[in-house]
């Protein structure tokens, strides 16, 4: 892995020397020789990442590895420092007194250079021996086209996407303890029942449980459930907490629990909170990923046994820590077993061979059955394993070659460590590029949600994206990302309905590869409690709670990287120490830290690239920020910042600009996002790719947009009438823009958009919010559109005409989009879309879905729409709708889908999920299922409280004297849904 430090460091340097020759006046020969002798020793490092690979490097060789990375980073800092000094002079301070400032000038550079010329010149002694002595070693000199990592995988292209996301199908050998397990959840005895799944790490406990979890006969025998990924370094506070909201998010009581209130409650109080609320339901609920004997202990005091048939699951690799028959007769334990030699053949030739007919040649049949034999039945192993051998040739030989390497692993342990190297396996087997970007995943926390924009934001920042031609950063990193879950390196969490990864994560397994590994990238995790001194020599640091390595203070100048994730309180003496001593940082990642200021020396961070404040209380940035020059993310989502200052329009290499006040407590509201203000001057920073949400406060900046012409996403605010023009003048010239957000500065603003002739043909979301005359012609040109939000648009004329005739439309929401009284999907439209909402069509009182429109369509929304009386008729043409939810809407119209006695529930029984949902306190929703009992109360009670509002309204007219201001019909109902 040295070798991605010495590629990532002459990847840097070439530019430099091409670029910054004038900077590097009179030393510039040095570091070309440095460059040279850096190509030289790569081709060494090759070999030595070969050896290791098959376990074959002495402890000297090892000692050589380690000496090149730690002069790869010494360069790095000599040239990174040199840089740093000559940007604290810049010639613009002397324009005004230029003879002082030509000799203060010229004796500064000169003392630099001839420090900076000592320096260099040591380095290229040291790395002439370096190189001398992996001559010694007997490292083989690999040219860059000769057999190495690179070049193994030139022939694997672009995964294809549809493949990594197979996984219902894609899971083997789990029918009989599936079946098994689900007997014991539904069948077993009334009392409460623990079931604990037993087995090392990767083989499939938590796939099995989750299986069994979703189950359609276990969920719906329980009446609430609950998934907690517990870990070792788990909060039980959070643990409660997260429980408790899964209760009420699924429940019929949501509505009573804020987030805030359960935010804010004591430990006892949330046992309390849990234990009423299961005493009277029959829960299920998993604890995955149990590694402490002492939980058990204490969770069943909380989840307390009801004699309702409660079930409690248990995941752990350690036997010692399940509860057993000796406690009671009602535990458990299911000790999990490698599959089968037959299983895993499966398992294994699906993963192989998942381009192909999924049948091995008969040539790699008896090697197959050899490396399945070695992966000991493990899925993990034979999924990781089957997804490298994947993008190799289907060739013996290239097989026996991997067999032979893959034997040397096995030999150490056959055990858990040869689990480990197993896995290893596929990390040996990355090119440089994708080994860095692998190992930096290593920077966040056990079973962390990690959001993909981010990483690859920061996977750019330390300069691990190598660019390519024609192609931008952010594209390539997608695409490393892809070759990383491909291969089965990283888990995909969550993908949005229109197909986008959004969340991963890493097997903790795989976790336990890259923190073997944290040397290779010169990164630590510590932690900010128990205040002690951290005095080695980081390059990235990861600082977050229940980390064995505790943090005081840092005074290395070293540290490039620092990631706050998850702590509880961060010192201001460690906040000072982060602006004033690091002055080579590239990367400050505070997202979610609990801070709320950032001080001046933060313009100090020349080299500083990438500066995230997004959920953090921060309001005001230093007008100091002007000076980072070097600057290219700047995060500021859901901070406090409402201004930024002047001087961000100096940052000309800024790629990245996100920054609005969000409230999340609002489902939908015309002022959830709250833009920042922006001054004139924004037209400057062309290198941007995204920019939101900013308030059009002035025609200046709308104009200005225009220079911006590389944008890939655009959310811009409070736009007058007067702007459209100015605007899709603008718009015309980004043809790289994928998503666009408009937002006018009232409800009853006109977004003003006629005069646009076209708009950028890649374009693939789209959201508009205050009205229009009618829809711009140019959007049925969009071919590529995957997603439209029309807000407050009120448009009189059917917008699904128009609409439907887009190709790869696969979600639209309109909310308070359509002010007409009949929409019509007809036959053969919208071909491709997967979510539709039409919510707040105050108008409508026709909805007509012909057979053959939506074909593909998932998931439906509808209300509030107070004059449609009657349910869609075509909703029975809709087969593979899975959810149907109707809001706020009348007691007839719900009352017709009843399972018993409504005349309309044939038109919706082939739904799964039928929900029916009623706003109260503001914004907030409370959910009922179809048939629900709670419903049939609630409508009765909406039944009086419609007879109250109607006499209220008589007594209103009849005498002047009684006078009231009429509450909305929602805000009138909420006395009643309290008492439910």
């Amino acid at each position: 892995m040295a070798e991605s430090a010495v590629k990532l460091l002459i990847q840097n340097l070439i530019p430099l020397l091409t670029q910054e020759v004038t900077l590097l006046e009179g030393i510039h020969d040095k570091v070309a020789d440095i460059n040279g002798e850096l190509e030289s020793i790569q081709s060494f490092l090759k070999d030595a990442d070969a050896r290791a690979e098959m376990g074959d490097m002495s402890a000297v060789a090892k000692t050589w590895v380690k000496q090149v990375r730690e002069k790869s980073y010494n360069i790095e800092d000599v040239i990174d420092e040199y840089i740093f000094h000559l940007a604290k002079h810049p010639q613009r301070q002397w324009r005004h007194f230029r003879f002082l400032h030509k000799a203060f000038h010229f004796t500064i550079n000169l003392k630099l250079r001839h420090v900076i010329s000592s320096k260099i010149q040591g380095i290229n002694n040291d790395l002439k021996l370096i190189r001398e002595r992996g001559e010694r070693y007997g490292f083989n000199f690999l040219e860059q086209g000769g057999p190495s990592n690179d070049v193994r995988h030139d022939k694997w292209h672009d995964p294809r996407v549809a493949s990594l996301f197979l996984e219902e199908a894609e899971v083997v050998g789990i029918e009989s303890p599936k079946a098994e397990m689900i007997e014991w959840l539904v069948e077993g005895p009334f009392n409460r029942m623990v079931i604990s799944v037993v087995g090392i790490g990767g083989l499939g406990k938590t796939t099995l449980v989750k299986k069994v979890y979703e189950n359609e006969e276990v969920v719906a025998h329980f009446d609430c459930s609950a998934w907690i990924t517990v870990s070792q370094s788990y909060k039980i506070e959070e643990l409660l907490r997260h429980m408790i909201k899964q209760f009420y998010k699924a429940s019929e009581e949501s509505a009573y629990m804020s987030i805030e209130s359960i935010d804010t409650m004591e430990e006892t109080e949330l046992i309390e909170e849990v234990r009423q609320f299961v005493l009277e339901r029959r829960y299920v609920v998993v604890f995955d990923d149990i590694w402490n004997i002492s939980f058990w202990g204490y969770i069943k005091h909380v989840l307390p046994d009801n004699g309702k048939g409660s079930r409690i699951i248990i995941t752990t690799r350690s036997e010692s820590v399940a509860p057993t028959n000796k406690e009671s007769l009602s535990y458990h334990v299911y000790k999990l077993s490698p599959l089968p030699l037959e299983k895993a053949y499966e398992l294994f030739c699906k993963k192989v061979f998942q381009c192909e007919s999924r049948d091995c040649p008969l040539e790699l049949v008896e090697l197959s059955h050899l490396i399945i034999e070695r992966c000991e039945g493990l899925p993990l192993a034979l999924e990781v394993i089957g997804g490298l051998l994947s993008t190799k040739e289907k060739s013996a030989f290239e097989w026996r070659k991997f067999l032979d390497s893959l034997s040397s692993e096995l030999q150490s342990n056959p055990h858990l460590l040869s689990i480990t190297k197993i896995l290893s396996l596929s990390y040996f087997d990355l090119p440089y590029n994708l080994k860095a970007c692998f190992l930096y995943l290593g920077m966040f926390p056990e079973d962390y949600f990690i959001n993909c924009a981010r990483l690859i934001r920061l996977w750019i920042a330390e300069g691990f994206i190598k660019e390519k031609q024609g192609i931008t950063l952010e594209d390539v990193a997608q695409d490393y990302l892809k070759q990383l879950i491909h291969r089965s390196l990283i888990q995909v969490e969550h993908v949005s309905f229109i197909g986008r990864i959004r969340t991963c994560r890493v097997h903790d397994m795989m976790r336990e590869v890259i923190l073997s590994r944290s040397e290779d990238l010169g990164f630590h995790l510590v932690s900010i409690q128990n205040y002690s001194s951290f005095d080695r020599i980081a390059r990235r640091l990861s600082i977050q709670n229940n980390v064995d390595t505790p943090l005081k203070c840092i005074t290395s100048s070293k540290t490039r990287s620092i990631l706050i994730l998850g702590v509880d309180q961060v010192p201001n003496a460690f906040l000072t120490t982060c602006f004033v001593n690091f002055k080579l940082m590239k990367i400050m990642d505070f997202e979610g830290a609990p801070i709320n200021h950032i001080p001046k020396e933060v313009g100090n961070l020349f080299h500083l690239r990438y500066l995230s404040l997004r959920d953090t209380k921060v309001q005001v940035l230093p007008k100091s920020i002007g000076k980072l020059q070097n600057l290219e993310t700047l995060d500021l989502k859901r901070s406090l910042v409402y201004k930024l200052p002047m001087e961000i329009n100096g940052l000309y290499k800024l790629r990245y600009l996100m920054a609005f006040i969000g409230n999340n407590n609002i489902d939908v509201s015309f002022g959830s996002r709250i833009p920042v203000k922006i001054q004139s001057g924004i037209g400057s920073l062309e290198s941007l790719e995204k920019l939101y949400n900013v308030e059009a406060d002035h025609a200046a900046l709308v104009e200005e947009l225009g220079r911006l012409t590389r944008l890939r996403k655009l959310e811009i605010s409070k736009l007058k009438r007067e702007n459209g023009m100015s605007l899709c003048t603008a718009l015309e010239t980004m043809s790289y823009l994928r998503s666009l957000r408009l937002s006018s500065t009232s409800e009853e603003e006109n977004l003003e958009l006629q005069s646009m002739s076209s708009l950028p043909s890649l374009l693939q979301t789209l959201s508009l919010k205050g009205r229009l005359e009618k829809l711009p012609e140019c959007i049925v040109k969009l071919k590529n559109i995957v997603k439209i939000r029309l807000h407050w648009t009120k448009l009189m004329d059917d917008p699904s005409n128009i609409l439907q005739l887009l190709p790869n439309l696969m979600e639209l929401r309109l909310y308070e989009g359509y002010e007409g009284e009949q929409l019509h999907f007809k036959e053969g439209g919208f071909q491709k879309l997967k979510l539709l909402g039409l919510r707040n069509l105050r108008g409508l009182n026709s909805l007509k879905i012909d057979e053959g429109a939506l074909p593909l369509l998932e998931k439906l929304r509808i209300g509030s729409s107070p004059v449609l009386n009657e349910v869609p008729f075509g909703i029975c043409h809709l087969k593979g709708l899975k959810t149907l939810e109707f809001c706020d809407m009348q007691m007839e119209f719900v009352l017709s889908m009843q399972p018993k006695e409504g005349h309309d529930f044939w038109k919706v029984e082939h739904v799964s999920v039928v929900n029916f949902c009623y706003g109260i306190q503001g914004e907030q929703y409370k959910t009922y299922k179809l048939g629900d009992s709670k419903l049939l109360e609630l409508l009765q009670r909406l039944q009086l409280s419609m007879s109250m509002s109607q006499w209220i309204m008589k007594c209103h007219i009849e005498q002047d004297s009684f006078s009231i201001n009429l509450p909305k019909h929602r805000q009138l109902i909420v006395p009643w849904i309290a008492t439910l």
